[in-house]
């Protein structure tokens, strides 16, 4: 695995224009149910960090296509749980991990909206949450905007671990204001913003179950 890493990293230095589309697809394979349980992104992107660091790679089409490949991952990921539903546990290659598709749904059930933004950090939980969203039906809406935004935080904080290595602690004086935003503001933003949204979101189911536990016997009919 470590020498896949270094070729593909090797690769990317060597051809700047494709490190966009190599890491989209990296992210999204990453992102796919059960497929993402072997693909090495996460290695990857702390390599790319890296190059981005040392002003190898220019910051803005890496993160671009990283999350445009992260979401597509996840989407399709919601897809096939959608057409597949409960049935997809039979279905290979889903069968052969059904135990973790199994602690997935424990985790949406446990979690709702927010599974699909905590799932992203979660190591292998990542490639099987938005199957497992799909098989129970959650709502799109709710689904798509979890996944943007949780993409949104992810590729950054991926990505900000080589970024600082390559920079330097003596060297971050001199970093710009745009580099600043990109690196820090705008994941702190979506992630501020996601909160808001899965806070909203439970409070609004939290009402009804309150009120139903606090109904009077006599009124149960």
């Amino acid at each position: 695995m470590e020498s896949f890493v270094a070729q593909v990293t090797q690769f990317i230095t060597d051809n700047q224009a494709w490190a966009g589309p190599i890491l989209a697809l990296l992210a999204f394979g990453e992102s796919m149910a059960v497929v993402g349980l072997i693909v090495p992104c996460t290695a990857l992107m702390l390599a790319t960090g890296a190059l981005v660091g040392g002003g190898v790679l220019h910051p803005a089409p890496v993160i671009l296509w990283s999350i445009a490949g992260a979401v597509l991952g996840d989407a399709v990921s919601y897809w096939l749980g959608q057409k597949l539903g409960p049935n997809a546990r039979n279905v290979w290659p889903f069968s052969r991990d059904r135990t973790m598709i199994a602690r997935g749904r424990l985790f949406f059930r446990r979690w709702g909206t927010a599974s699909i933004f905590l799932g992203r950090f979660l190591g292998p939980l990542r490639a099987v949450v938005p199957l497992v969203a799909g098989i129970m039906r959650m709502r799109q809406s709710r689904f798509q905007i979890a996944n943007i935004l949780s993409a949104i935080v992810w590729v950054p904080a991926m990505l900000a671990p080589g970024w600082l290595v390559a920079q330097g602690i003596g060297e971050l004086e001199g970093i710009g204001e745009t580099e600043w935003i990109v690196m820090t503001g705008g994941p702190l933003l979506a992630g501020a913003l996601t909160l808001a949204i899965f806070a909203k979101l439970a409070a609004r189911r939290a009402v009804p179950v309150r009120a139903r536990r606090e109904r009077p016997a006599g009124n149960q009919g």
